[in-house]
């Protein structure tokens, strides 16, 4: 054993060793462009050179979303962890126990009531980096209760839709939940409030099947992928080669599928747009503007004081 190399180095290189954090820099899927992560974060992980929208987690969505960052995290029913003790390569308790780690959320779906310009509205969304953004049972429960909320508090839903598809570890549990969501759906509907989709990459599957095409309005990302089967699935089924840009958001658009592709910078002003004519409800500046107006009217409609009566 040679004490200088086997000792006495490997703790010198230990002393100089730098811990990096492993998101540092990302690496854009688009260009290849190495880009410092603050600066994505700090532009709504967008890609500042390629105008490649990144995922984006469910708290800074909310964050990005709701007025002052500020909203009302809404409980949500409780549903059996593991109905058909599932297993694969691992137990699917201990799949959900690691997403929970990872992501600090309790599934795939987060909902939240707040303000959207002044307006109420109940914005749920579903984060891709939870299991896939899989349809189960609690991310089924969590679309349910934000539209019953939104029945109750006659506000606007707005879902930010990210999934892959139904989750297989529940099965048939699992598939249940689009036509649950699709009920609940129509109740808003019958309630006379909007609800809007906003498609987000990718957005596939049962998701897309069920609740994230019923909307009133359907927006979608740029580049966003969404569709129900595979483009590799599609080609092998028809044996047709598919046409460029197959299943994106811009493709979709151009054939009446989305009715609009928004950069996510003027997302927020397009929804609060959106909810305000669905709504029939003023903007803030002109609805301050009226009760502004209103004031003047009434002091130039007050009749002066009459003059006091001379002292004896």
């Amino acid at each position: 054993m040679n004490w200088l190399t086997n000792v006495v180095r490997p703790k010198i290189r230990n002393m100089l060793r730098r811990e990096t954090p492993e998101n540092l820099w990302i690496k854009c899927p688009d260009s290849g462009q190495l880009v410092f992560y603050k600066d994505v974060e700090a532009n709504q992980f967008v890609i500042p050179g390629s105008n490649y929208h990144m995922r984006m987690g469910a708290v800074a969505r909310l964050k990005s979303m709701f007025d002052n960052e500020t909203w009302y995290d809404i409980a949500l029913p409780e549903v059996a962890p593991d109905p058909l003790k599932f297993r694969d390569e691992k137990k699917y308790v201990d799949r959900i126990k690691d997403a929970r780690a990872r992501t600090n959320l309790n599934d795939a779906i987060k909902v939240g009531f707040g303000k959207l310009e002044g307006a109420g509205v109940v914005i749920a969304v579903q984060d891709f980096d939870f299991m896939g953004g899989s349809l189960g049972m609690a991310a089924g429960e969590a679309i349910v209760r934000g539209l019953e909320l939104a029945v109750e508090k006659k506000v606007p839903f707005i879902v930010f839709a990210a999934s892959g598809g139904a989750r297989m570890q529940e099965g048939i549990l699992s598939l249940m939940q689009m036509p649950r969501t699709t009920v609940a759906v129509q109740m808003l509907r019958e309630a006379r409030q909007p609800y809007i989709v906003v498609l987000t990459n990718p957005t596939t599957g049962g998701v897309t099947a069920s609740y994230a095409m019923l909307g009133d309005v359907h927006i979608a990302e740029p580049g966003a992928l969404i569709g129900f089967a595979g483009a590799r699935v599609i080609e092998q089924t028809i044996r047709e080669k598919l046409p460029e840009g197959f299943q994106r958001a811009e493709y979709l658009k151009e054939h009446g599928m989305v009715d609009m592709v928004v950069h996510r910078h003027d997302l927020r002003a397009t929804l609060a747009r959106l909810c305000r004519l669905l709504t029939r409800s003023p903007a803030p500046e002109t609805a301050a503007r009226a009760v502004a107006e209103a004031e003047i009217a009434i002091q130039i409609a007050a009749p002066e004081p009459a003059p006091a009566a001379p002292q004896a």
